[in-house]
């Protein structure tokens, strides 16, 4: 039944959800799924399969899905949508972040921070000034799983920020252990950044942490917001109510602006990663292992296009 896709862990979690709607498997040929984007021009979700090395595109008019690109040695993991209509797009192979221009060409935004190759990009956010912020683990370089074994040039894993006018690229936070899925507040007041370090250390971080955005991109705070109850927290979403859809190992977390968990969306592969689409932002898409799956919901995503 559709009630079994939901753990209700507070009443409130029942005006976000329809208990009668039904979780559906959109596709289900990957090895493991991220970077979910919705072009709503196209009105088309693409996503990445990191092994695989492609990106896959699903249409929404027809159910179809297909490769949109793939094999060329870019192990593409997070993924984005501009407001002017563009696919931005974390590298793993080419251990950069590049835009995809309305003519198809490709323009690198990072690749490198005083002159040494970046690790591995992993999630991209773009501000509304244009400012593109992202996390740059080192997942895309420990093994040729994911892209290229290499070692890393960088001392450390850091969150930056590219400055939309001159272009330059700066360490906005450094005391992370893996930084991974980052996402803004509605008035883009706070940033939202997970630690995914459990991957590389016994008892390491399982969790998200919350900034405050100041003038010019700088970030204060950076305390505590949210532990991983199952598995460990890697992408995020927030809807246009601020509460915050974070993905798991047993689906899709629900928290208020204030860090109470009030429910989950129960998927039956570990979640990677999720964004809101449709033409009403009301369609939650999430990338599970090896699969893609989708829910409509009676909540909005934040308004990004």
């Amino acid at each position: 039944m559709a009630e079994t896709d939901f753990e209700i862990i507070d009443p409130q979690f029942r005006h976000c959800v329809r208990t009668s709607a039904r979780l559906e498997q959109l596709w289900s040929a990957g090895r493991w799924t991220e970077g979910p984007a919705y072009f709503p021009a196209l009105r088309s979700l693409i996503w990445s399969d990191i092994p695989n090395d492609r990106i896959m595109r699903w249409d929404e008019t027809t159910g179809a899905v297909g490769m949109l690109s793939g094999g060329r040695g870019r192990y593409v993991n997070g993924n984005t949508v501009d407001r002017q209509g563009r696919l931005v797009s974390c590298e793993h192979g080419g251990r950069r972040v590049v835009r995809v221009e309305h003519d198809g060409t490709l323009t690198v935004l990072a690749d490198r921070y005083q002159g040494k190759r970046l690790n591995s990009p992993n999630d991209v956010v773009v501000a509304s000034d244009g400012a593109i912020w992202f996390t740059d683990p080192t997942y895309g370089i420990d093994t040729d799983y994911e892209g290229f074994k290499s070692e890393r040039e960088i001392d450390g894993c850091y969150v930056y920020r590219v400055d939309p006018d001159t272009g330059a690229m700066r360490i906005v936070a450094d005391d992370f252990v893996r930084p991974n899925g980052l996402a803004f507040s509605p008035d883009e007041s706070r940033l939202y950044i997970v630690d995914s370090g459990a991957s590389h250390q016994p008892d390491g971080p399982r969790h998200v942490r919350v900034f405050d955005v100041g003038g010019g991109g700088t970030l204060s705070g950076g305390g505590l917001f949210a532990e991983c109850t199952n598995g460990a927290f890697d992408g995020l979403r927030l809807d246009d109510a601020g509460r915050l859809w974070l993905s798991a190992g047993d689906g899709v977390h629900c928290y208020t602006s204030e860090g109470e968990l009030i429910g989950k969306v129960l998927v039956p592969e570990r979640v990677a990663n999720l964004c809101f689409g449709g033409a009403k932002r009301n369609h939650l898409f999430m990338t599970a292992t090896t699969s893609v799956y989708a829910m409509l919901l009676p909540v909005n995503g934040v308004k990004t296009f």
